[in-house]
């Protein structure tokens, strides 16, 4: 036999997806099915993890995403609370979390862009663990709490920090799940900043990241100041120092040895963003930053107006969800059923696919371009259920009753072109014509949640 490099060599195939009738369901299964059970709700780290080998012995999917009531965030008695299904693009449009969490609002919207937002979920960025992600510094900042529940109605609540152990590991136990993610709402003289530097402006892994939530008394002077750190070392860090140097100053006057002091915390880490030299000289700058933001009042400038979503409908129409639910078990030989382009399609193969690879192999839909299979470059953008998401990162098998729209159907049906299509004919818009759906797809997405958007948001 030809022997294939470690990079040719396929990853584990998924050989069984689920979709639970509830929590508890998912739970027994994840109990039951032990380390060969992983549970998937975004599946935005998960499936290039197993798609690159980096997690083996796995053949089984349990998707979150199909339950109903998980994708909350509620407010109670000055408590903010998140439910495991809550997504970085759910958080950007909850308009009140400006107010009562503004970090982590900053920090959702540096993650990818709106298609990765819509599927990528809060949980799924603190379970993956890694230093770079993030959402973790702020909420870190904001003092948050993990509760993580297990078979039989187990519960456990810790906070943040403790819930990390290292480099991408954790607090979980096998058939555990993180169920709620909660923190004290900002107010009453506390507020909060996140900042990120990456080596491009959007889109990218940071090379350091930084959130801050200071505490002010009614003088304005510094009475507790948390400051945390991303993309500098195994795991997130925490500036210990920062409260002893800022209390009872003005942050202004504190912000230049805070930010010192930040430096001096950390031992940053080389790798190909960054060199650790770089590293070290960018936590001093971003710190200040973020906290001459905060003294100045300044902390939500940047952000945009009614940024976009690529949503289509209400959220509480977005998910397919069984209105008897019942457990669904998927393999490659059983038949799924959606509706795609207005018609009803059926195909096999879908435990192990990606939707992209489903889409082009099982159903001949071969407009769904693949440019990255990493989710970075939106050419096999679809409307899944009025959300825009990046297919090769969706599970084949979520399609399931759901409605799709890929380019081939987003025309309509009386034979002209999309009015995106036709102005992108109309101006020679087009080169070697790859990336071409991905564009009018996102386009198309846009116009409907924004008939006139600004340039800001295109």
């Amino acid at each position: 036999m030809t022997q294939l490099h470690e990079a040719q060599r396929r990853a584990d195939p998924i050989k069984r997806y689920v979709a639970p009738e509830s929590l508890e369901d998912a739970l027994a299964v994840l109990a039951a099915r032990g380390p060969a059970a992983r549970a998937i709700a975004g599946g935005t780290d998960l499936l290039l993890e197993l798609s690159r080998g980096a997690r083996t012995g796995i053949d089984t999917l349990v998707d979150l995403s199909v339950l109903d009531g998980l994708d909350t965030i509620t407010e109670h008695r000055g408590r903010v609370e998140l439910g495991p299904l809550v997504t970085h693009g759910d958080v950007v449009g909850f308009e009140r979390m400006l107010s009562v969490g503004l970090p982590l609002a900053q920090a959702c919207l540096e993650v990818g862009g709106p298609q990765l937002r819509n599927r990528a979920t809060i949980v799924g960025n603190i379970v993956t663990a890694s230093p770079a992600n993030d959402t973790i510094s702020a909420l870190y900042a904001l003092g948050a709490d993990v509760t993580v529940s297990s078979a039989g109605g187990g519960h456990r609540t810790m906070p943040i920090e403790d819930f990390f152990t290292g480099f991408r590991t954790t607090a979980l136990e096998p058939g555990e799940l993180v169920t709620r993610v909660s923190f004290d709402a900002l107010g009453g003289g506390r507020r909060g900043i996140f900042v990120k530097l990456g080596l491009r402006r959007a889109q990218a892994i940071s090379v350091v990241h930084a959130a801050a939530v200071v505490t002010e008394g009614s003088d304005g002077t510094v009475s507790d100041l948390v400051v945390a750190l991303g993309s500098v070392g195994p795991t997130i860090e925490l500036v210990d120092t920062a409260t002893g140097i800022a209390r009872g100053r003005l942050l202004a006057d504190a912000a230049t040895d805070v930010a010192a002091a930040s430096r001096a915390a950390v031992t940053p880490i080389d790798d190909l963003r960054s060199t650790a030299e770089y590293r070290s000289h960018t936590v001093e700058v971003v710190v200040e930053r973020a906290l001459r933001s905060l003294a100045a009042g300044t902390e939500a400038a940047t952000w945009p107006e009614s940024p976009p979503r690529l949503v289509r409908v209400p959220d509480s129409a977005t998910r397919s969800v069984t209105e008897e639910p019942s457990r669904r078990e998927v393999t490659d030989a059983r038949t799924i059923t959606a509706t795609i382009n207005g018609v009803e399609r059926s195909a096999s193969n879908a435990a192990g696919r990606t939707l992209l690879d489903w889409l082009r192999f099982d159903l001949g839909l071969t407009g769904t371009k693949e440019g990255c299979a990493e989710g970075e470059c939106g050419a096999c953008t679809v409307h899944l259920d009025g959300r825009a998401v990046l297919s090769c990162l969706v599970p084949a098998a979520r399609a399931d009753g759901t409605s799709i729209t890929t380019v081939e159907g987003v025309a309509p049906p009386d034979g002209s072109l999309h009015p995106v299509q036709q102005a992108l004919a109309d101006c020679g818009g087009v080169q070697c014509g790859f990336c071409t759906p991905g564009f009018v797809m996102s386009a198309a997405m846009l116009a409907d949640e924004e008939p006139h958007p600004s340039r800001e948001q295109v």
